[in-house]
Order: structure tokens, then C-alpha cells, then sequence
């Protein structure tokens, strides 16, 4: 427990020094405090196994993933793990036409896999546990809107330049920063983590957790994908945002923010419940 502490507290510092991914710190966490409440006691007790008394909100934990993009170790044994934070959707992609790769180097196929580690009580503890860190993140970045959508090939908005948000310029700002921190930062408003954890637990209904835990990840995905198209991309009004090759926008709480917290409110909540679906039915299925 000792060697996995020291590891996981090199990982943090080495996450916190470089680009936080979907949700940045406040979402993920969050999230996964609602995971917790609704794990099944066989998930609970398969989870502490294999990381003792650490949570999975800790960020040591559901951050993890973000790290490996700065480290050659799991570069060679995890080649293709950069990719599996996201599926690039075009935003006028037809429903017909959702085919992921049938590679499975996106978000979708990476969790899919990686429930089928998770699950395996002959896999190694040590990679169980990967897996598990693994798939607490994907699984919220799974819920970002900008890591199931795309305008023109911008990376997930990421190619988007915003001039300023609520009024505030900042130094590289695009449209990927805007959802993974400042729509959630600007919802959780002056709460804790903690405190804005329980307020979107206490919302969530029994109707809400049995509507949201029908489907799979693919699922979820093209779900998650449609909800961007309506809100993403355009400002309050109706009217798209500027391209790239156009003058930046300047995003207010009236011309942006106002309708786009709620999305974010409810994809956190989704995510949270949806989590704890995926680590119950992996747990409940290991023999």
C-alpha cells in the first residue's frame, strides 16, 4: 500500500504539471463522489482491493489517466493510450454513419476493454488496477461533449480560439478549456467540490439513475454526441460561433453560459451514474 501511495502521489504531481484533460480536476472528482453512492457492495469491496482505502474520487486516482501522456514507461505498454480519451464525431455526422473504428483506439473501444481486464480475476492485480484508473476517467471524459464531437477537424474544439470568457482573457484559451473547466467552475459556482458533489447527488432521481443506466458506452457516446450538437457549437441564440479563421468570440453569461451550464450539470450527473453501472456490472460478472 506504501509503494502504491508513493506512486500515485508522483503520478499527481506529474498530472498537475501538465494539460488537465475532459472536466479537469472539479468534474472528475465530483463524478466520482456520485459513483460512490451508488457502487454495489460487491464493486465496493473489489474496488478496495485493489486500491485499499483510496477512493476513487481521489484525484490521485480518477486523474491518473491524464499522466501517461507525459511518460515513456506507459507509452510502451499502452501505445495507443492518447487516443482513448475521446471519438471524433464531425458535428454533421448522420446516425447512419456512427461507426467507430473498428481499431477500438477511442474512448468507446477503450473502456470496452478495459471492463474485460477489470473484470477478469486471472489478470494481474497490478493491471486490474490499471484498468480500473483507466476506466474512472474515461468514462467522465466519455461525457464531455467535446470528446465525442468536432467542427472541421478542430480536435475537439480544441483548434477553437475564444478570445475571453465571462469577460476574462486568458493566455491560449479555446473551446476545449471552456467545457472542461470554466462551464464547470462557473457551476459549482463558491461550493466545495464536496458540497457541489452532493448537490448534483441529491437531484439525481430513481427515474433519472434507471433512464441513464439503459445503453452502453457506444451508447452513451452518440448520446453524448448529440447533446453537443445542440449546444456546443452555437451561441445562446441559435447562431455558430465563429470559425477558427474568424475573429474569436467572446463568450458571456448571456450569449453562452446561462444555457450551457445545465448541460454540463446533467452530463456530470450522467456520468456519475453510469460509472458506477460500468464498475457494478464489471465486478458482478467476475466469477
Amino acid at each position: 500500500m506504501r509503494a502504491f501511495r508513493s506512486l500515485i502521489a508522483l503520478t499527481f504531481v506529474l498530472v498537475v504539471a501538465g494539460p488537465i484533460q475532459a472536466w479537469w480536476e472539479d468534474g472528475h472528482v465530483a463524478l466520482c463522489k456520485i459513483a460512490e453512492a451508488h457502487l454495489s457492495p460487491a464493486a465496493r469491496t473489489a474496488i478496495a482491493d485493489l486500491l485499499g482505502d483510496i477512493p476513487i474520487s481521489d484525484p490521485h486516482v480518477c486523474l491518473w489517466a491524464d499522466q501517461l501522456r507525459t511518460t515513456s514507461e506507459y507509452d510502451k505498454k499502452y501505445p495507443h493510450h492518447p487516443t482513448w480519451h475521446y471519438i471524433n464525431l464531425e458535428v454533421q455526422l448522420r446516425p447512419e454513419e456512427f461507426k467507430p473504428d473498428a481499431s477500438g483506439d477511442h474512448v468507446i473501444g477503450a473502456i470496452e476493454r478495459l471492463q474485460k481486464v477489470l473484470s477478469n480475476p486471472s489478470v494481474s492485480k497490478g493491471n486490474r488496477k490499471e484498468a480500473l484508473m483507466f476506466v474512472v476517467h474515461f468514462v467522465g471524459d466519455l461525457h464531455q461533449p467535446l470528446h465525442c464531437l468536432h467542427r472541421n477537424d478542430d480536435r475537439g474544439g480544441n483548434l477553437q480560439p475564444i478570445k475571453s470568457v465571462l469577460g476574462v482573457a486568458e493566455d491560449k484559451l479555446n473551446l476545449h478549456k471552456v467545457w472542461d473547466g470554466h462551464l464547470v467552475k462557473s457551476d459549482r459556482g463558491e461550493l466545495t467540490v464536496p458540497d457541489y458533489a452532493k448537490r448534483l447527488a441529491d437531484e439525481i432521481t430513481t427515474a433519472d439513475k434507471e433512464a441513464w443506466q439503459k445503453g452502453c458506452p457506444r451508447d452513451w457516446a452518440w448520446e453524448v454526441h448529440l447533446v453537443g450538437v445542440k449546444s456546443v457549437y452555437l451561441f445562446a441564440d441559435g447562431t455558430p460561433l465563429p470559425k477558427p479563421s474568424e475573429a474569436a468570440a467572446e463568450l458571456t453569461e448571456e450569449n453562452y453560459f446561462k444555457v450551457n451550464r445545465p448541460v454540463v450539470h446533467e452530463q456530470l450527473k450522467k456520468a456519475g451514474i453510469r460509472l458506477a453501472k460500468v464498475l457494478n456490472d464489471c465486478f458482478e460478472k467476475a466469477p
